[in-house]
C-alpha cells in the first residue's frame, strides 16, 4: 500500500485544478480525483477516501462552505483546505466553521499551499 496523501481536488477551473495538481504532484502527493462542482464532492471523498480536499467556494450546484459541511460529516477524518478568490474575513470564518483546516486565498504560492497541505496532515 502507498504512503502517498492522497488530494482531491475541487474547482469549478480546469486552470486552477491543473495548478493545484502541478504543485501537489511535484511534492509527491497523489491526486486521487477531480471536481468541478461541490455536488461531486460527498460521493467522490466517500468512494476515493481522499486524505485531504482542496475546496473552492464558489462553484455552481453547491458551493464550498455546504460541500465542506457535508464532507465532514460524511468522511470527518478527511482534512478540507478551502482555496479561493473571495478572502474576505466572513467567508473565512464560514469556511473554518464548516470544519476547514485552512484557507488560502487565490492566487497563491507554491510554498503556501504545500505548507498548509502539510500542516493539515500533520507532516513535517
Amino acid at each position: 500500500m502507498s504512503d502517498k496523501k492522497k488530494v482531491l481536488i475541487v474547482d469549478d477551473s480546469g486552470y486552477m485544478r491543473q495548478v493545484i495538481r502541478r504543485h501537489l504532484e511535484s511534492k509527491g502527493f497523489e491526486i486521487s480525483g477531480e471536481a468541478s462542482d461541490g455536488s461531486e464532492v460527498v460521493a467522490l471523498a466517500e468512494s476515493l477516501k481522499p486524505d485531504l480536499i482542496t475546496m473552492d467556494l464558489s462553484m455552481k450546484n453547491l458551493g464550498g462552505i455546504e460541500a465542506t459541511k457535508l464532507v465532514k460529516q460524511a468522511a470527518p477524518e478527511t482534512k478540507v483546505i478551502v482555496v479561493s478568490a473571495l478572502g474576505e474575513s466572513r467567508f473565512i470564518k464560514e469556511a473554518v466553521a464548516a470544519g476547514a483546516h485552512d484557507f488560502i486565498i487565490k492566487p497563491f504560492t507554491e510554498d503556501r499551499l504545500i505548507s498548509s497541505v502539510k500542516s493539515a496532515l500533520k507532516m513535517a
